[in-house]
């Protein structure tokens, strides 16, 4: 599986199931430690710890085990690492508290906003 599908089918997990404000940031040139970085909004805790279970059983399903992932009790903030993609799902008011965005100060590759669902 390549990066690129990798990163793909994360964002596919992400908006199966409604995950919001889906950011994109490339970090080759920033960290050794993993090449993308998404981050998704979640509604509630069930919503957060529910998505990342999406993008963990998506990848577990293409025969790709996850490294690892962290906050699933809380739901708080979730941590799903796949080696060259993270994947960090959480809630809104976690989300503005630590601004990742800001932190890897680069400009977001992709945008993805919430389906209209009417």
């Amino acid at each position: 599986m390549t990066i690129d599908e990798l990163k793909q089918m994360s964002l596919d997990a992400l908006e199966d199931l409604k995950a919001e404000d889906i950011m994109v940031l490339d970090v080759k040139d920033k960290t050794t430690v993993t090449d993308w970085i998404i981050i998704a909004t979640g509604s509630s805790s069930r919503h957060v710890k529910s998505i990342a279970n999406s993008v963990i059983t998506a990848v577990k399903n293409a025969n790709r085990a996850p490294l690892g992932a962290e906050g699933e009790e809380d739901g708080e903030w979730v941590l799903v690492d796949l080696g060259d993609v993270i994947v960090h799902i959480m809630q809104r008011q976690v989300r503005e508290y630590y601004d990742l965005e800001s932190l890897w100060s680069v400009d977001a590759v992709e945008q993805r906003r919430e389906q209209d669902n009417g």
